[in-house]
């Protein structure tokens, strides 16, 4: 008499999804709500456990963005008595939710897969990774080129003169936040022309035909986000550019792709 083959345990999601099934891919509003309240709090504990295990090394975080600074002559102040202390908070928790994100994404993904078809699953994966890929590679950029340029350019326009440049902790690292959050979003440029470009908003095509306007567009705007130095300008210009180049060769990539799929689906 043949074995019979042990049934494999099931993890909560596949259960999930297993019922989903055998109901016609519906489930109750109260198990959504359920579900929904689970992957929350799942978001929320690690949030809880990073800001707990974080404020212990705010010092060290307020520090490691100051030193940048101090590396350029700047000498930093804080002008009332809580100050300090709340941009310790502040950077605990600002690197809490960066760390989340993931998590946070994932979970929100999870919650939606049992409704969503292969290919919707595939294209949210692919715009989860290379969202918050594109993002950290524009903040390291801003990291690494934008921010010691505007830095030493910045405190250059008080060499010679009777000011110096003691700047508030609080004013400091909101500017540094800000400039990571600019060049996060602008690096996420390739993956917002693939969606558009999916939506049939945006095509190749058009990208080619404006080519020109939009590398005036891009020097324009790194003239307005970098100090009024031609160096500066450029380096930033030309990462854009080439973001620009390659959003095009994503869109002519996926749009072979989608002929090649639509092609099959006739045959």
């Amino acid at each position: 008499m043949a074995k019979r083959k042990p049934e494999t345990a099931l993890t909560a999601e596949e259960q999930r999804e297993k019922e989903a099934a055998e109901q016609g891919g519906s489930m109750p509003l109260t198990e959504h709500f359920r579900e929904m309240r689970n992957r929350l709090a799942v978001v929320l504990g690690a949030f809880v456990l990073f800001n707990v295990v974080l404020i212990t090394r705010a010092q060290t975080i307020v520090g490691f963005l100051t030193d940048m600074g101090a590396a350029y002559g700047y000498t930093f102040i804080y002008i009332s008595p809580s100050e300090l202390l709340l941009q310790q908070f502040k950077a605990a928790l600002t690197a809490s939710f960066i760390l989340c994100i993931p998590l946070l994404l994932y979970e929100a993904f999870a919650f939606m897969k049992p409704g969503l078809t292969k290919k919707e699953k595939a294209g949210i994966r692919f715009g989860l990774i290379f969202g918050v890929g594109f993002f950290a590679a524009g903040a390291f950029f801003a990291y690494k080129v934008v921010l010691p340029f505007m830095l030493q350019f910045l405190i250059k326009q008080g060499q010679g003169t009777d000011y110096v440049a003691s700047v508030s902790i609080a004013n400091y690292i909101s500017f540094l936040l800000l400039i990571f959050t600019i060049f996060g979003f602008i690096f996420e440029m390739p993956l917002l022309s693939v969606i558009l470009s999916r939506l049939g908003i945006l095509t190749p095509k058009v990208m080619r035909k404006i080519r020109g306007g939009a590398i005036i567009a891009i020097f324009v705007v790194a003239a307005i986000i970098t100090p009024p130095d031609i160096f500066s300008q450029v380096m930033v210009a030309v990462p854009m550019v080439l973001l620009y180049e390659l959003s095009i060769g994503l869109c002519i990539l996926f749009q072979r792709r989608k002929k090649a799929a639509e092609a099959e689906e006739e045959q």
